[in-house]
């Protein structure tokens, strides 16, 4: 999302950093109105996904999309590209992502219809893609459920699944742009949001029952050997 593969395309073709990230990983949803955009950018303020989307639209979304990909393949090639357990881990995954149910997760329904790189590294990392993006779609929907605000939800926790490692909530709320000052949580709040995260991972446990347990833990230290390079 902040690689110096996205970089190279906004720079080629005069897009804000903000603009392909809309544009492209939104743009499975089809040329339609910013208001579709936010829904299922749950954690974006409106004001700026309505902003970034409309400005994007200098670039045709199919090709928005194709370009993200694009990026999302290159990344993995250069980071994996050394990895040798990229097919097992490409096979496993794309057998999750093909059985996983897309009820409340958009963008992942419309990933998963985005033709797969062939060759190992590129088709793993465009899978883990697909796999976030379901996490994501369910993990907005458990906040909504909760009654959190999306900007309580965010404050209200560290987060370590950002390009940037483990981060604050209030650091991650400043890069997705919501206005200061920020209200400091309550304990409920904190509590609530806690347990926003075991609820997600429970709406995510099913999409794995794809894999035997032997390969689920193969899964598991697939990802792990990945995550260390």
């Amino acid at each position: 999302m902040i690689s110096r593969e996205v970089k190279a395309i906004c720079d080629e073709h005069g897009l804000g950093a903000r603009e392909l990230y809309f544009r492209g990983r939104c743009g499975v949803l089809g040329e339609c109105d910013a208001d579709v955009v936010t829904s299922v950018a749950v954690f974006f303020p409106p004001e700026h996904v309505e902003e970034s989307w409309y400005a994007g639209r200098k670039l045709p979304v199919d090709q928005a999309v194709e370009l993200y990909a694009e990026a999302c393949r290159a990344w993995g090639r250069r980071k994996l590209g050394g990895h040798h357990g990229c097919a097992r881990l490409a096979e496993l995954l794309e057998r999750v992502v093909e059985r996983a149910p897309s009820i409340g997760a958009p963008l992942f329904a419309g990933w998963r219809k985005v033709p797969l790189a062939d060759d190992p590294p590129a088709r793993a990392v465009q899978l883990m893609h697909c796999v976030r993006e379901l996490r994501g779609g369910l993990h907005a929907n458990a906040v909504i459920a909760a009654g959190l605000h999306p900007l309580e939800a965010t404050l209200a926790a560290a987060h370590d699944a950002t390009p940037f490692g483990l981060v604050t909530g209030e650091m991650i709320a400043k890069f997705f742009t919501w206005p200061q000052p920020y209200a400091t949580p309550s304990p409920e709040v904190v509590t609530r949001r806690a347990e926003v995260e075991e609820r997600t991972d429970d709406l995510m446990a099913p999409a794995f029952s794809a894999l035997d347990d032997g390969e689920t833990d193969e899964l598991i230290e697939l990802l792990r050997f990945g995550h260390a390079r």
